[in-house]
């Protein structure tokens, strides 16, 4: 199974989501703002990102946008999870390097089989 960085500061939603990807057999890894997403990214090189748009310090789109500008860790891919699910805000997502967008409240199954989905096509461990 992979290890995923869930980066998302509303605790019950992180919460949630920790819940579900260490159900599915998952090693996660958690940061509560943009910074601390980017740091535990070097750190840590998980296999996939799950991160939030709007976090305190660096919103989500600057914090993929830094991480796909470092070398060791650009391949890395990220999902964007958003409440915010205007067009423009899923192309913004993208161009700053997201492989996917999905948007909350999303059901805790369509999350780990897109997850799964993401890590089989990008080479890493599901």
């Amino acid at each position: 199974m992979g290890k995923i960085l869930v980066a998302e500061d509303e605790k019950d939603i992180l919460d949630l989501i920790v819940f579900t990807m260490e159900l599915a057999g998952h090693q996660v890894i958690t940061a509560v703002n943009g910074i601390e997403a980017v740091e535990k990214t070097l750190q840590e090189r998980p296999d996939l990102i799950l991160m939030d748009v709007r976090m305190p310090k660096m919103t989500g789109y600057e914090a993929c946008e830094r991480i796909k500008n470092i070398e060791e860790v650009r391949d890395i891919p990220v999902i964007f999870l958003s409440a915010k699910g205007q067009e423009a805000e899923i192309q913004q997502g993208l161009q700053v390097g997201a492989i996917e967008y999905i948007l909350k409240p999303f059901a805790v199954d369509e999350l780990t089989q897109r997850v799964a989905e993401v890590l089989n096509r990008h080479g890493r461990k599901s």
